[in-house]
């Protein structure tokens, strides 16, 4: 399953690994995937600076509400 319109990425972890994973991500109180995503954003982050390169741009997605029926 995907959030936020993201593509979902595959990753092969032991089962043993990922359950003491699930225990320890409980007791801090995030989902195994947003930790996932927090440490993967940490070390690219850091090879960036290290490497002098920039984040691309985000884009931007403004959604307009649609009129009301009858509105003019």
């Amino acid at each position: 399953m995907t959030t936020k319109g993201q593509p979902g990425r595959v990753v092969r972890i032991d089962d043993d690994t990922w359950a003491d994973y699930g225990k320890l991500c409980e007791e801090k109180g995030i989902a195994r995937a947003a930790d996932v995503r927090m440490y993967v954003k940490r070390e690219v982050a850091a090879w960036r600076k290290a490497n002098g390169t920039e984040a691309p741009k985000r884009k931007v997605v403004v959604r307009r509400k649609k009129p009301a029926d009858g509105s003019d």
